[in-house]
């Protein structure tokens, strides 16, 4: 297709409200600032950045919160024709506290239902999937009809051909249980090229917590690359014939909130750019903690002379 896209996403999408009093409880906070949210949008946003071709499929709910949306995605370059409205449902609102360095609580508004569950495999246009040179999806489509055969009907449409990510991105309170998590994760894997995930997700995928582990265990799912975020001890990446380990970069923690959809964006442009393994996940990470050290998330999100300054030693 002479017009495919560079990057599609697949996911969440919403508001986030995020509060301007840094340190204090939802009970006490006065005053808010609003943004674009949700993981595979922050992801979508930060590959518009780097000059990607990019595009979400998702659903908002028809209402003012669900026009923000779409007039957000305008001016951050995303392509918006696969984000539809579902009448049925509200605009899913994001709310968290602020606690640094490690302290983030979120909640989330996602009732009775959100909209960007409502994905039906009908409505994906599968030649266009196939065709993009990146598609990601996320674990949280993962946790709801119909979004879950979406999702798995997208990932069987990529054959795992060129770049096909799957971000683990578990959260609890989206599934029934735990051991529900680990099945359909475990078939979204089975026909990724790319996993990605922190810790605790990929002990929700493949049962341990141990870095190479994990990774072994996600190569053996058939993946070409696995990538396990560790906190403090940086990030791992594995392929059949190469192993990277990255350390983190230190900077001053505002909000740790939008750190994984950064690095998420800036591996899709590391991988889209040919870059060699080490190159691409040092860059994501400094991606990351680059927004790590800003109050939003979409907003934050860098471009890559930022990173790149980051990278050698600037502020």
């Amino acid at each position: 297709m002479a017009d495919a896209f560079d990057v599609i996403t697949m996911g969440r999408s919403g508001v986030d409200v995020y509060p301007e009093q840094i340190g204090v409880s939802l009970v006490d906070v006065t005053t808010f600032a609003k943004a674009l949210g949700g993981s595979a949008t922050n992801v979508a946003v930060a590959s518009a950045r780097y000059g990607w071709r990019t595009a979400l499929i998702s659903r908002t709910g028809a209402d003012p919160f669900g026009e923000y949306v779409h007039k957000a995605l305008g001016e951050f370059h995303i392509d918006d024709r696969w984000v539809t409205t579902v009448a049925a449902y509200p605009t899913p609102v994001t709310f968290c506290e602020i606690f640094p360095p490690d302290n983030f609580p979120i909640y989330f508004y996602r009732y009775p239902k959100a909209p960007d569950l409502e994905i039906y495999p009908e409505e994906l246009d599968l030649d266009a999937i196939a065709a993009a040179s990146v598609f990601w999806t996320t674990g949280t489509g993962l946790s709801r009809e119909p979004s879950r055969s979406a999702t798995l009907a997208a990932l069987e449409a990529r054959d795992r051909r060129s770049i096909t990510i799957h971000d683990l991105d578990f959260r609890p309170m989206f599934w029934p249980s735990v051991a529900d998590a680990t099945e359909w994760q475990r078939e979204a894997l089975s026909h990724a090229s790319v996993a990605v995930g922190n810790l605790d997700e990929v002990e929700v995928a493949v049962g341990t917590r141990d870095p190479q582990q994990a990774a072994d265990a996600l190569l053996d799912l058939g993946v070409s690359l696995a990538i396990v975020k560790q906190g403090p001890a940086g990030v791992l990446a594995r392929t059949r014939n190469s192993s990277v380990v990255v350390p983190p970069v230190q900077i001053e923690v505002v909000n740790g909130l939008g750190a994984g959809d950064a690095f998420g964006g800036a591996l899709c442009h590391g991988l889209l750019s040919g870059w060699e393994l080490e190159r691409t996940v040092r860059f994501a990470n400094a991606a990351g903690a680059l927004v790590a050290s800003r109050l939003l998330c979409s907003a934050a999100m860098p471009y890559a002379p930022d990173v790149e300054k980051l990278l050698e030693g600037g502020n």
